[in-house]
């Protein structure tokens, strides 16, 4: 992907990638933009907005809502709301605390905005409360948005990468891992609300870290969460 380009994966629905190293292991990372039928822009987990990329969010659509799914994915939100007053930030459970700096308009729960409600569903993740993630349905191009809920790190992820997740149990392919097991605190919360995602109507699956998968996403998320499921 060149740099500052936005990547179509459907009608009204782009990405977006960045290098990011997690204590000192490239992991990268992904914003998704979903076009609403008003015309304004969702980012999901906000990249840095370099001047290319703004540009390239500008040629599509007004920017209107800034998401900072989880605890983690939040470090640019603040960034873009600068540049675009006018956009409203919704944030995960507990993240005000952590960024008192940020002007919150809500924080995200099971219950859509307005703004964006009939076409984007959410979720808010139960029992990993270090997390704290809310996932997201775009029913138009039936694509299920998480940040960390998973990833999918194949060949082409670099050899330090390789080597982690190898130790983690979480490379080749979708996957979780053993720290996913670990910060599961309520297992039978945390079931429940796999069990609702897998109700959803999804195929595709976009990751913030590792490759979009294109098809086959709710059969992959049941098997990423086997270890939960059973």
């Amino acid at each position: 992907m060149m740099r500052g380009m936005l990547t179509a994966l459907a009608e009204d629905l782009w990405v977006y990638e960045q290098p990011l190293r997690f204590y000192g292991i490239e992991v990268g990372t992904r914003m998704t933009v979903v076009r609403l039928a008003d015309g304004g822009l969702w980012l999901h987990s906000p990249t840095r907005p370099t001047p290319e990329l703004r540009a390239a969010v500008d040629a599509i659509g007004p920017v209107r809502w800034l998401v900072a799914p989880n605890r983690w994915h939040h470090l640019y939100v603040g960034d873009w709301q600068a540049a675009y007053p006018a956009a409203q930030i919704f944030a995960a459970r507990g993240l005000a605390k952590k960024r008192k700096d940020l002007a919150l308009a809500g924080e995200l729960d099971d219950t859509a905005p307005a703004g964006w409600a009939g076409q984007i569903d959410q979720l808010a993740r139960q029992g990993a409360p270090v997390m704290s993630e809310t996932v997201f349905l775009h029913r138009k191009s039936r694509s299920l948005i998480v940040s960390d809920t998973a990833h999918n790190f194949g060949d082409e992820a670099p050899g330090g990468t390789r080597f982690a997740f190898t130790l983690l149990g979480g490379w080749r392919g979708f996957r979780t891992t053993v720290a996913d097991r670990m910060v599961t605190k309520d297992r039978a919360a945390a079931r429940a609300s796999l069990e609702r995602m897998l109700a959803w109507d999804f195929d595709r699956i976009v990751v913030c870290h590792g490759q979009v998968l294109p098809s086959g996403g709710k059969e992959a998320l049941a098997r990423a969460y086997d270890w939960l499921l059973r």
